[in-house]
C-alpha cells in the first residue's frame, strides 16, 4: 500500500502500531482480499454492487478505530451493507477478529484514505454516515487538517439519500464547537436535536467505541450529534 504523496494534505496521523500477532497476519492475507474493493478508475459505482446479497441499503463508517462499533452496527442490522474505512493498519486488523468472530458477512473494508472512496461513491448512494471521535487537530495550525470540514460535508451531502444522516461525536470541546458551527451552517443538513440530552447522552442505537470508554475515563464528556440530510429540490 503506498503512502500518499507528501505534499497531499493527511486528515490522519500514523498508519502502523505495535508488530500484528500471528492470527492478525493471517487474517490480513487471507481475509482482508475478500473484504476489501478496488476503486473504479473513472466514475463512480454502485456501493450496494459490492455485496453478495444486494443490501436494503448502505452505511458508511470513516475511521472506524477497533472497529467495534461498526462490527456490533453489522451484527444488529444483517440486512444493512456496511463499508468501515480506516488507514490505520492495527485497527483494521482488530475489525478483521471481529468479523471473523462474530461471522459477518455485510462488512466491506477500505483500508486507505476516505477521499477517493467519497469521491467515487455514486451520489445518493448512502443511507447513514459515522465519523465517531476523529483526531481533533487541537493545534490551530493544524485545523486544515480536520475531516470534518466543508469539503468534505459538500461531498457527503453528495453520497447521503434525502433524510439519510450523518453522526458525528467528539470528546474534544473545540472539535465539538467547529463541528456544529460547520454542519449548521451547511444548507444540505439539519441538526435533530430538540434537548441537550439529545447530544450528550449516547443513544441506544449507538453502540460505544473504545474512544468513548477512554474519554470517560480520563474525565472527558463525550459529545453525539446527529444531523439529517435536507430534501433535495424535486
Amino acid at each position: 500500500m503506498s503512502e500518499p504523496p507528501r505534499s497531499r494534505q493527511l486528515f490522519y496521523g500514523r498508519r502502523r502500531g505495535r508488530p500484528l500477532r500471528a492470527g492478525q497476519r493471517e487474517r490480513q492475507a487471507t481475509l482482508l482480499p475478500c473484504l476489501s474493493f478496488a476503486l473504479p478508475e473513472n466514475g463512480t459505482f454502485d456501493p450496494k454492487s459490492l455485496f453478495d446479497r444486494p443490501p436494503k441499503e448502505v452505511w458508511l463508517e470513516i475511521g472506524f478505530g477497533g472497529g467495534e462499533h461498526l462490527a456490533e452496527q453489522a451484527e444488529r442490522h444483517p440486512e444493512i451493507g456496511f463499508i468501515g474505512c480506516e488507514v490505520f493498519e492495527n485497527g483494521v486488523a482488530k475489525l478483521l477478529g471481529e468479523v471473523e468472530r462474530r461471522r459477518l458477512d455485510n462488512i466491506r473494508v477500505h483500508p486507505d484514505d476516505a477521499r477517493p472512496l467519497l469521491a467515487a461513491l455514486a451520489p445518493r448512494s448512502i443511507g447513514r454516515v459515522f465519523i465517531l471521535f476523529p483526531d481533533p487537530w487541537p493545534k490551530v495550525r493544524h485545523h486544515k487538517r480536520r475531516l470534518v470540514a466543508p469539503a468534505t460535508l459538500d461531498r457527503l451531502a453528495e453520497i447521503l439519500r434525502d433524510d439519510g444522516e450523518l453522526r458525528l461525536a467528539t470528546d474534544d470541546p473545540s472539535y465539538l464547537a467547529w463541528m456544529l458551527e460547520h454542519a449548521t451552517a451547511h444548507p444540505a443538513f439539519t441538526w435533530t436535536a430538540r434537548r441537550a440530552s439529545d447530544w450528550r447522552e449516547r443513544p441506544d442505537d449507538w453502540p460505544a467505541t473504545r474512544y468513548e470508554q477512554k474519554a470517560r475515563k480520563a474525565g472527558r464528556s463525550p459529545f453525539f450529534l446527529r444531523f439529517e440530510r435536507c430534501q433535495r429540490p424535486c
